[in-house]
């Protein structure tokens, strides 16, 4: 092992070090931090976060994540907050101010106005003696012993420490508030993780044309044909009253075939696999995906609410759904 790899371990540990730090520090503080967030977003105000430096890019990080899961928050910026910025903050907001040292000038500069303002301050800060501290209604203190900068300087387990701790708060709050998987989708349209949550089995499956639907007196040689019309990798076989009764698929025929030369001959329910996987038409397309990953299967049968078979889910759709 090499002399980098050793060193950067050690960093690691340091940091590892300042978050059980911090983890076992926290106690009511952090519960009063957690009554005032929520208290705040109830009366339809928002988090403002503001620091300087690395605090400053933490904070904003911090606000990010809280807004999207159900906290609004903001980043303010304490140079610009004192040249017209100041104007972010409503009646109903709670400032959340970051400082380690809780001496950054630049922070302070910034409290005073907004003090003025009526804006409640909630300091966090490495230094519970510290200026930021005194100027500050409520203060979470977060200790972590030591950088792992060499020099003891520059931020890193501090920052660690503060993005853990900025993570903890948002889904302490997202617990509180009940915020579920549809509210996640909601505010996450755009990407995979927001489709995932928004769409529905409903909306994703093949239907009509699209997907081979036959009985289990059909006989193997018309099922491939209409597997290959449909462009799909399954037939889903059901009785008259369109109740699922099985599955067969390209897989199936392969390992018939190799059995039994003959098997075109034969009626779909000789060779079917009964009790496929099936999902009901409202099921989110995140629990198709799980049963896609756990289950290792490329087709999952939607059923409408009568428990009749109205599409099919075929995983090479789901890529250009920008679903995997």
């Amino acid at each position: 092992m090499s002399i980098f790899t050793d060193r950067a371990k050690t960093v690691i540990d340091v940091e590892i070090k300042g978050l059980q730090m911090i983890r076992d520090h926290l106690d009511e503080k952090f519960d009063i931090l957690v009554e005032k967030c929520a208290a705040t977003v109830k009366k339809g105000g928002k988090l403002i976060l503001t620091g300087i430096g690395k605090s400053g890019y933490i904070g904003q990080k911090i606000a990010a994540t809280l807004s999207s899961v159900g906290s609004p928050a903001v980043f303010m910026h304490p140079v610009e907050a004192l040249h017209g910025d100041l104007g972010i903050m409503q009646g109903n907001d709670l400032v959340l101010a970051i400082s380690y040292s809780g001496e950054t000038e630049e922070l302070l500069s910034v409290l005073t106005p907004a003090k003025r303002l009526g804006m409640p301050i909630f300091a966090i800060t490495g230094f519970p003696e510290s200026s930021l501290a005194k100027l500050s209604d409520f203060t979470l203190p977060m200790t972590v012993g030591e950088e792992a900068c060499p020099f003891n300087l520059a931020p890193t387990t501090t920052t660690t420490a503060l993005l853990a701790l900025g993570d903890a708060l948002a889904l302490v709050l997202l617990d509180n508030y009940g915020f579920t998987r549809e509210d996640f989708g909601r505010l996450h349209p755009g990407g995979a993780i927001g489709r995932a949550v928004t769409m529905r089995a409903g909306d994703i499956m093949r239907s009509g044309s699209h997907f081979a639907l036959v009985s289990p007196e059909t006989p193997v040689r018309e099922a491939l044909f209409k597997m290959t019309q449909a462009r799909c990798g399954a037939a889903v076989v059901v009785d008259g009253e369109r109740r699922l009764a099985g599955i067969f698929t390209d897989g199936d025929f392969r390992r018939h075939a190799e059995q039994d030369i003959n098997v075109l001959s034969k009626v779909i329910g000789a060779v079917m696999t009964t009790n496929p996987v099936a999902v009901k038409a409202e099921a989110l397309a995140v629990e198709v995906l799980k049963l896609v990953e756990d289950r290792h299967i490329n087709d999952v049968i939607v059923l409408d609410g009568d428990n009749r078979v109205t599409g099919m889910i075929d995983v090479q759709d789901l890529p250009g759904l920008k679903l995997m």
